[in-house]
């Protein structure tokens, strides 16, 4: 017996999307725009515009984004993931953080230490003031 996509979803997820259904449902009665209308400029059906309003998580995530976008909501679609509003993966990413920041050591020698820049040498290749060259 096949099961449905439904009820391997967790509980939650299937709630939410619920909820988002019964919302595009709502903004689109605030809109007075029909079913027809709404499918029409989403590029899709009035059944699946009826599916996305009742939940039904089989509907492409693209189809939900486009008859967002047909509804003038795609601005939120942007931010459903958005860096700055993931606290967890931010207090994560803090956890992370070094507690102190350091130079980078050098190799060790004790020459290197105190080791003399060299010598500046002319073009032609003498040293200067060694009276060779012009």
């Amino acid at each position: 017996m096949k099961t449905s996509s439904s009820s391997t979803l967790p509980l939650a997820v299937r709630r939410a999307l619920v909820r988002l259904g019964r919302d595009i449902s709502a903004a689109r009665r605030r809109r007075r725009l029909p079913l027809e209308v709404v499918a029409e400029r989403a590029f899709t059906t009035r059944q699946t515009v009826a599916r996305v309003e009742k939940g039904d998580p089989t509907v492409a995530l693209g189809t939900v984004a486009t008859i967002l976008f047909a509804l003038g909501l795609n601005d939120r679609v942007m931010q459903l993931a958005a860096p700055s509003a993931d606290e967890v993966g931010l207090a994560l990413e803090e956890e992370r953080l070094p507690e102190r920041v350091r130079l980078p050591r050098r190799a060790k020698s004790s020459s290197a230490r105190y080791k003399a820049p060299p010598a500046a040498t002319s073009p032609d290749g003498s040293k200067p003031g060694s009276g060779q060259g012009t």
